[in-house]
């Protein structure tokens, strides 16, 4: 059975800690060490029991040999992980992250891949940091990576470039429409290798997926703040049937002045730019003018690209956003064969079965035969099948 690992990054996601979090969750502290030696960097791990904010979290730490520091290129990276012996899957996903991480550096400083010279990112604690997740993702067997919204932080970060603003700019590269906020001290909480790490290794970024948990662990930050506290928590588990729970946007105005092909056009240009879900409804306005309800509902990511589309597509001049939980039923879709030709359809977890309009629509048509019996040919092929 596949296995979810779900990161809660409220205090930001760093290298460090999701190492920390992963071998705190279950993963042997000894493997990850002993594959992180396969590297001959030079370097010694230790992982410790620590407390930050009343939580009791595992610190990884990483130390260096009094040697200058070294400026590497992505396939000095890359043939480190290949000589190393590592799982084929965790080889694959650290050379993964690093990839990311040097298409991010790259873009920041305007310059190719093979010319990037990796600094803090490259140093040899950043290379252990990446390859220790991935190795303790493989030895936990996890299949899927999940995230929260992410803390970056606020402030400014020293860099080897100078003081910049949080996030850095590889960091803002890496997180380009993930969710992101920033709450607690000025200071970075998200580093460019956590970023790396959550942008190439997760699958989704929002609320937890539906999961039956098997363990969960924390990570330690460098800092014990006042206010919460610095970890990053990973929950690990199977699948579950519950139904899905996931946070969306409702973004809402009252329109009287556009026509009524205007508005079918905006609801045909919201789908298409990835609402999940647009309605109309008639209401009643101030000076008993009637007008529309437009609803749209959208992942929080896509609110603000589907508020400009209200905006530009209709006349009206202000907007009404809100968040709201939204409860999706286990699903999967089925192929049919009818008299008439295959349909697909949607089957519930509780087993009730809804033919695909389009399908039904296209058959219909093409045959001459009324949509309803198109209909009624779907549902009769489904439970004769079941």
């Amino acid at each position: 059975m596949s296995r979810i690992a779900y990161f809660d990054a409220f205090s930001g996601i760093a290298g460090d800690m999701t190492v920390g979090a992963l071998i705190d969750a279950g993963a042997s502290a000894t493997a990850v060490i002993d594959a992180l030696n396969s590297l001959a960097t030079g370097a010694t791990y230790e992982v410790e029991k620590t407390i930050r904010g009343g939580v009791t979290a595992s610190k990884f730490r990483v130390h260096m040999p009094d040697l200058p520091a070294k400026h590497r290129h992505l396939h000095h990276i890359i043939d480190m992980i290949e000589k190393a012996e590592l799982a084929p899957r965790a080889k694959a996903n650290a050379i993964a992250v690093f990839t990311r991480l040097g298409e991010a550096e790259a873009g920041v400083h305007g310059v190719e891949i093979k010319k990037v010279h990796f600094h803090e990112v490259g140093a040899v604690d950043s290379i252990a940091d990446i390859v220790g997740a991935c190795v303790a993702l493989d030895l936990l067997d996890v299949n899927e990576v999940h995230l929260s919204a992410i803390n970056v932080g606020s402030g400014t970060v020293m860099t080897e470039h100078g003081l910049l603003p949080v996030p850095a700019p590889a960091t803002a590269r890496l997180l380009d429409g993930k969710p992101v906020y920033a709450k607690g001290p000025e200071m970075e909480l998200t580093t460019p290798t956590g970023a790396a790490i959550a942008a190439a290794l997760s699958k989704t970024f929002g609320p937890m997926p539906a999961m039956r948990i098997t363990s969960m662990g924390y990570g330690a930050g460098d800092k014990d703040f006042k206010h919460h506290a610095n970890v990053l928590r990973v929950i690990i588990g199977e699948p579950s049937d519950a139904p899905e729970s996931t946070m969306v946007s409702v973004i809402e105005a009252n329109i009287d002045d556009s026509s009524p092909q205007v508005l079918g056009y905006a609801m045909d240009k919201l789908m298409s730019a990835g609402a999940l879900d647009v309605a109309l409804s008639p209401l009643q306005m101030k000076k008993n003018r009637p007008g529309s309800l437009l609803r749209v509902i959208a992942k929080p990511e896509d609110q603000e690209r589907l508020a400009q589309i209200v905006f530009a597509e209709t006349s009206t001049l202000g907007l009404r956003i809100h968040t709201a939980e939204r409860r999706v039923s286990e699903r999967h879709i089925v192929k049919v064969e009818t008299p008439y030709g295959a349909i697909h359809g949607k089957v519930s977890g509780q087993g009730a079965f809804a033919p695909e309009y389009d399908d039904c629509r296209a058959i219909a048509e093409q045959t001459g035969t009324p949509l309803p019996q198109v209909l009624a040919a779907a549902t009769e092929a489904y439970l004769k099948a079941k």
